[in-house]
């Protein structure tokens, strides 16, 4: 959870600057996403594999929204 935190500041903050954003957000996005695929995989109650599905689908939209920009 550290490490999916730090990812969010780091897309946050990505998000607040001025540069070019598309490839550092895409790469934020596929580290969010193999977190999210070691907590699923660690997962042994039905609540949070339900939220980590949740969680994959809103990354793969927001990933579509940053092809967009790229």
């Amino acid at each position: 959870m550290v490490r999916m935190k730090s990812h969010l500041k780091h897309f946050t903050d990505v998000i607040k600057s001025n540069d070019s954003v598309g490839k550092k957000l895409d790469f934020i996005i596929q580290e969010l996403r193999r977190e999210i695929n070691t907590i699923g995989s660690k997962a042994q109650h039905y609540e949070i594999a339900s939220n980590v599905v949740e969680v994959k689908h809103e990354l793969e939209k927001i990933r579509e929204q940053i092809q967009n920009l790229q």
